[in-house]
């Protein structure tokens, strides 16, 4: 049986919280598990789910130095950094 330990929980982002509060979305908290007896970590990205007033699946992975793309969206198949992001949303104004 693989046992993993939660290291870190990751919290939303504030700024995309702040652009998608009049939509229809939910949440779901990603978090950076390490496998037991191993060497591995897996990181479960931030899941923000939004239902209207378009259907988006925004997943933001923790980043290190190297990646500036922390956002990638499902629908689109492509990532996006935080400002390309808040553009996006900005676009569904409701």
């Amino acid at each position: 049986m693989l046992e993993f330990k939660t290291l870190e929980e990751l919290k939303p982002n504030n700024e995309i919280l702040e652009i998608i509060k009049n939509y229809s979305y939910k949440v779901k908290k990603g978090k950076t598990k390490h496998l037991l007896h191993t060497n591995l970590k897996f990181i479960e990205p931030t899941e923000y789910l939004i239902t209207y007033p378009t259907t988006l699946t925004i997943l933001e992975y923790k980043v290190n130095e190297i990646s500036n793309k922390p956002f990638y969206i499902k629908e689109h198949n492509q990532k996006y950094s935080l400002t390309e992001i808040i553009q996006i949303l900005k676009k569904f104004k409701v």
